[in-house]
């Protein structure tokens, strides 16, 4: 017996624009411009007289990205059956994480300066274009080379190299490595490195970045043991500024909550998620979208308490501090890299219409 055909239901037309958000996290408006972003990759020849609408498909990928629940895509009454829930959400997601929908990490100077104004306002750390972090998304034990999966925390994950500007828009990520990987190595396999090691991004441009990263003219870390004065200053400057990062991957994990369970899917397709997510945390930014209500949640991997800041730190300051850690900290993590193939990484747009 043929299955009976559910009547689909207009959600763009039944439901206002703070119960979208609450379910869909965008607005209509939103909602709208996502769709005509990977309209034509939605729009697919067909025989069928009820195909699936891309608005629908946007819909649906959506609600599954803010529950990390599949099945509550069906239960919604949106009228699409578990399997056509499925393919629908793979199609959207492939989309999505499409190198026609990703930019490059900024290099024009005007935006490299703006970035460096933003970031000095927040703890009076000067040359800062972006800070950088990795976390760990909960998957699902793979059928293949599970041991690589494994983090030091011991659960299967991928690790997640995600670079934030100064009002929490994503500048960079990279989803492709298995939990097991160190963040210096994801670091040393990336294109972001090439970017800054090729001289395509300006001296006096840095990233901030924690104890897990080797220390770099681009790439600034704490001292580990401080000492009273400039360092410990320096240190405290690091920390408040560099917790944007962490702030920023707590929004992200907030607003898409599949990304703060475990997703049940294979870990190619777990990348592609993440990528979409990131893609769709930057439209929700660029349209002024609120962030889901906080309670100074922060990413889980790291959420330490800083300190008071210290007193402002000068240009010349920041360099006499880079200069006294290359001598000392500058290759700590070198020994963890590995000769494996570079793999351009996808790299998001900062703007959207």
């Amino acid at each position: 017996m043929a299955e009976r055909r559910r009547e689909r239901r207009n959600v763009l037309q039944t439901v206002d624009d703070s119960e979208l958000l609450r379910r869909y996290r965008l607005d209509r408006a939103g909602i709208m411009f996502v769709t005509d972003l990977i309209r034509d990759a939605l729009t697919l020849p067909t025989q069928r007289r009820n195909a699936i609408m891309p608005e629908m498909k946007v819909i649906t990928t959506l609600r599954y990205l803010a529950t990390g629940k599949m099945q509550q895509c069906s239960s919604d009454d949106l009228g699409l059956s578990q399997p056509s829930v499925s393919r629908v959400i793979t199609q959207t997601i492939t989309a999505l994480s499409e190198p026609l929908i990703v930019s490059t990490f900024p290099l024009d100077i005007p935006t490299l300066q703006a970035q460096k104004t933003a970031f000095v306002n927040i703890a009076g750390f000067p040359g800062v274009v972006g800070v950088i972090d990795g976390t760990h998304i909960r998957i699902i034990a793979p059928s293949k080379e599970e041991d690589v999966y494994i983090n030091r925390k011991r659960y299967h994950s991928i690790n997640v190299q995600v670079v934030f500007s100064a009002d929490y828009t994503i500048l960079d990520i990279v989803a492709k490595w298995p939990g097991a990987t160190h963040d210096a190595r994801i670091l040393a396999e990336s294109g972001l490195r090439h970017l800054f090691e090729g001289h395509r991004i300006p001296a006096y441009c840095h990233l901030l970045g924690d104890s897990g990263y080797p220390c770099k003219p681009w790439l600034l870390t704490l001292y580990l043991r401080p000492e009273q004065g400039s360092q410990l200053n320096y240190n405290r400057a690091h920390k408040k500024t560099r917790a944007v990062v962490e702030r920023g991957i707590g929004q992200l994990k907030r607003r898409f909550h599949i990304l703060h369970g475990e997703v049940r899917l294979a870990p190619g397709k777990v990348c592609k998620v993440i990528t979409a997510c990131a893609v769709l945390h930057n439209i929700c930014k660029a349209r002024q979208i609120a962030d889901p209500p906080t309670d100074n949640w922060a990413d889980e991997e790291d959420d330490e308490e800083y300190p008071p800041q210290g007193r402002d730190l000068s240009q010349r300051m920041v360099l006499e501090q880079l200069q006294q850690k290359a001598g000392n900290e500058a290759l700590r993590a070198e020994g963890r890299t590995s000769a494996m193939p570079t793999v351009p990484i996808p790299l998001l747009k900062a703007q959207c219409y």
